[in-house]
């Protein structure tokens, strides 16, 4: 790679350590088929525990009740998870209020990020969307690099030629594909992310700095403006990245919250009738080898835990996405050995 170190992989998938479906079930997955795969392990889960167990449900209840205990902490719990969770992404979602002088600082903030990001598109003004705001970015830094590519094709330092030939086919190959992607992705999916990041622009200011730094005395005034033209629309990729971020978490805490909604009541009505109606005695028979009441106790303990099962489903997530984007700018905060190949000279 001449001397610039190993290529990482184009997305994250390929960049991750994890196998395959280890990533998939922690951020490509849709949350609710996540969740839904938690439920059956749970309710299967039970069973296996209830079939392998020496000493039957129905023994137990015989000697004690553990069923209304069960039910009886799996109430207290689920009002009590579900209100602490509400009110935690209430104070997470708490920076959107404010007075008036706060938003105008927000609005302003954000009018001056766009002006910067239009005249780094050459454009008069730029796309509302998430997914063409992004886009519109990555083809700038494609232009970007063509033209840097240009600047330094006429010098006389045929490694400089090379490695910038190099960079900039990679820069450009990548550019196009997540363009692809970002095609018909939609913000509030996961889509839009996933693209962004998997452009690794970090890694690609990395190159650029070590080109610079090992040829500087071949630039000329025109690369030397190219070359700060390419970096400026990677590092706004960069900001225009962490701030659709931080707008997705808020955005998932928010249909987090409302699943919780969605889900809480039927398992507390669960739960609740558990505890006020159900009566082990009047339960007979077996299903597929198990006590039908293992089936119902099984059943009705699945439910209740939901909850918990679609925020661990939700947060998997999330907290993926953060400690992966931890760092921003030329950072590698996850193993590698990258830094043992590249000659610091």
């Amino acid at each position: 790679m001449s001397g610039d170190g190993s290529q990482p992989g184009d997305t994250m998938a390929r960049r991750s350590e994890s196998p395959t479906w280890v990533h998939w079930l922690l951020l490509n997955a849709n949350r609710w088929l996540v969740t839904g795969l938690l439920v059956v392990f749970v309710f299967v889960g039970l069973l296996v525990v209830a079939r392998l167990s020496p000493v039957s449900l129905r023994a137990l209840i015989g000697t004690g009740d553990p069923v209304e205990t069960l039910f009886q902490a799996l109430s207290t719990a689920l009002i009590t998870g579900v209100t602490l969770v509400v009110t935690i992404n209430s104070l997470v979602l708490s920076q959107e209020l404010g007075a008036v002088e706060d938003q105008r600082k927000r609005l302003e903030g954000a009018l001056d990020f766009r002006e910067d990001i239009e005249r780094a598109i050459d454009a008069p003004i730029s796309p509302p969307e998430p997914s063409s705001f992004v886009r519109a970015i990555i083809a700038a830094s494609d232009k970007r690099a063509t033209d840097f590519r240009e600047a330094v094709s006429d010098s006389r330092d045929e490694e400089l030629i090379d490695r910038v030939d190099d960079f900039v086919d990679n820069l450009t190959a990548h550019a196009d594909s997540i363009r692809d992607d970002l095609e018909d992705a939609q913000f509030g999916t996961y889509e839009v992310l996933k693209a962004a990041l998997d452009y690794n622009y970090s890694w690609k200011i990395f190159r650029a700095r070590r080109i610079k730094n090992a040829h500087a005395d071949s630039f000329t005034d025109e690369a030397e403006a190219a070359y700060d033209e390419l970096l400026e629309s990677l590092k706004l990729f960069g900001l225009a990245r962490e701030h659709f971020k931080t707008l997705y978490f808020q955005w998932e805490l928010i249909n987090l919250s409302r699943a919780m909604m969605y889900v809480a009541v039927p398992a507390l009505v669960v739960t609740m009738s558990m505890l006020l109606f159900f009566d082990a005695d009047v339960v007979t028979g077996t299903v597929l080898g198990v006590d039908v009441l293992v089936w119902i106790v099984a059943a009705a303990a699945t439910v209740a835990v939901t909850p918990f099962l679609l925020l661990i489903a939700f947060l998997l997530r999330i907290a993926t996405m953060a400690k992966r984007t931890l760092a921003i700018g030329p950072f590698i905060l996850r193993e590698s050995s990258r830094g043992e190949e590249i000659d610091w000279e």
